[in-house]
């Protein structure tokens, strides 16, 4: 048998046995979590469907990630959702595809390496706020409810006490009890699913049991009145679903500020969440391979940009599925490729099956989504870290829940800075003192880097030396000193020798002062 013919059946065999395998346990994956992120997002649920199919197909053939899987994320649900209200549908894919030529722009300039520049409480507390407001977002498909204001007006006037019996009646009234009965059973096999047969069927995903056993649930209590859903209450997909596409309007892209400030925030978001998730799964990767960052951005702008102009929601890469990916034995990239064939299909011949899960057992995934985002576990671990780690989490949290994502974020990256300022004032130098008799001898080692915000304790320390006293000053560890700290340390001779002060200067170097008249 020729060389080339051995090779090629070699890799055939390899791709059945684990690429293939592994792209429909990610499909399983994949497919609730599409349909799941473009009802949090308030969006068709063709678009989940067109950024899944977009990011298992274009993202695989330019990104160098073996493993990770991408598609719409559980994490831009509530920048997409409040951009669609703020704005038409079109208009927002228009921003979608800005974003990914900026995505494209910054891996070009290689500006993959920035969020090594964010600290990690900050990112943590972004992560966090998602998962609170995607949950949040998702209790009204949980219980059926069918009105438009289940925060502002019953849910709030209950808890404020505002004719709140009246509001609980009505609370009731446009909630539905099939749909209420099949979250907590779904919930319920959650928990004993990855209580009990979770590692032992580690093939088949805990998503795609939760939407069959949903879905037929649904199918049986359609004979019952009491707890049959309404039609509105499932997935819906026409036949036709082509013609339902909505393609970005090009109308005020120069002058609505609000294009491009969604379009912004979506590429800083899902780069975040696209590098965030090559880390950790390269972590996991059995052949420790590193997924350049820069490329990946091309790749993920690229993926953006058509799922913008054909109508589909933001994508990043989604360590739910990566994981997933990796975890069914995916091999090469081939797997992420196959799952997005397996997400084409679907819609082109499984229509009818898929417009048979209800909207509630997407919220119960979404729900089980956002508590990995936010788990208390997590927040209890960061409190135990110190304040310096707590508080710019937790105000990077309740900034977002006030304001939004972009303000929150940069409130909290201030807050960390303010830290970090605050350790940098407190650092600079040390001090030895001993006695020698009467005189005291005075060490003052600078640190590492010393910057000008070390001014204002430098001239205080040296202020308070005392009188006829030996003093050293050592910059030998120094790396970095300002330019204005070593303006101090000049002055400070004249003022030294006044105070009979006996000054040795030990590795600082020279500074030429100027004169101000």
């Amino acid at each position: 048998m020729p060389l080339f013919s051995r090779k090629r059946k070699y890799y055939l065999l390899s791709f059945v046995k684990h690429d293939l395998k592994a792209s429909i346990s990610v499909f399983f994956v994949a497919l609730p979590l599409c349909l799941g992120v473009a009802m949090a997002s308030n969006s068709p649920v063709i678009s989940g469907l067109i950024a899944g199919i977009i990011g298992g197909l274009v993202v695989p053939i330019i990104s160098r990630s073996q493993l990770s899987v991408s598609g719409p994320a559980a994490g831009l649900t509530t920048i997409c959702a409040a951009a669609i209200l703020q704005m038409s549908l079109e208009i927002f894919f228009l921003s979608v595809a800005i974003a990914g030529l900026l995505q494209m722009i910054l891996g070009f300039v290689k500006a993959g390496g920035f969020t090594q520049f964010i600290p990690s409480a900050v990112i943590k507390g972004m992560l966090a706020a998602i998962g609170i407001i995607l949950i949040s977002k998702q209790i009204p498909p949980l219980i059926g409810y069918d009105q438009p204001d289940f925060w502002s007006n019953e849910l709030f006037n209950i808890i404020t006490f505002n004719h709140a019996f009246s509001n609980i009646k009505s609370l009731f009234a446009h909630s539905s009890t099939g749909p209420l009965l099949i979250s907590a059973l779904c919930f319920i096999l959650i928990y004993v699913w990855n209580k009990t047969l979770a590692k032992r069927v580690s093939f088949i995903p805990s998503s795609f049991v939760v939407v069959l056993f949903g879905a037929l649930l649904a199918i049986l209590f359609g004979s019952i009145p009491l707890f049959a859903l309404d039609k509105a209450q499932f997935v819906s997909i026409p036949d036709n679903v082509i013609s339902t596409l909505h393609t970005p309007k090009f109308d005020g892209i120069f002058n609505n500020m609000h294009i491009w400030r969604n379009a912004i925030v979506i590429c800083f978001v899902a780069s975040l969440e696209t590098l965030l998730s090559i880390t950790a799964i390269d972590k996991i990767d059995p052949y420790n391979r590193i997924t350049p960052e820069n490329r990946e951005l091309v790749a993920q702008g690229s993926a953006n940009f058509i799922s913008g102009m054909l109508g589909g929601l933001p994508i990043t890469a989604v360590i739910v599925r990566s994981a997933a990916n990796a975890e069914a034995g995916a091999k090469t990239k081939l797997s992420a490729f196959t799952h997005g064939a397996w997400l084409l299909l679907a819609i082109l011949f499984a229509i009818p099956l898929i417009n048979a899960i209800p909207y509630c057992v997407l919220a119960v995934i979404l729900i089980r989504t956002g508590y990995n985002l936010a788990k208390p576990k997590m927040i209890i671990g960061i409190w135990k870290q110190g304040k310096e780690q707590f508080f710019p989490f937790i105000i990077t949290v309740v900034s977002i829940l006030l304001t939004d994502l972009l303000i929150g974020v940069l409130i909290g990256i201030v807050y960390a800075l303010y830290f970090l300022v605050k350790h940098t004032y407190r650092a600079g130098f040390t001090i030895n003192e001993r006695t020698e008799g009467h005189t005291k001898h005075i060490v003052i080692e600078l640190a590492l880097n010393v910057s000008f915000l070390n001014k204002k304790r430098l001239v205080e320390m040296l202020d308070r030396l005392p009188e006829y006293s030996i003093v050293e000053v050592v910059g030998s560890r120094s790396v970095y000193i300002d330019h204005d700290v070593l303006e101090i340390f000049h002055d400070f001779r004249s003022k030294a020798h006044s105070r009979h002060i006996q000054l040795v200067m030990k590795d600082i170097p020279d500074v030429e002062t100027i004169e101000l008249h």
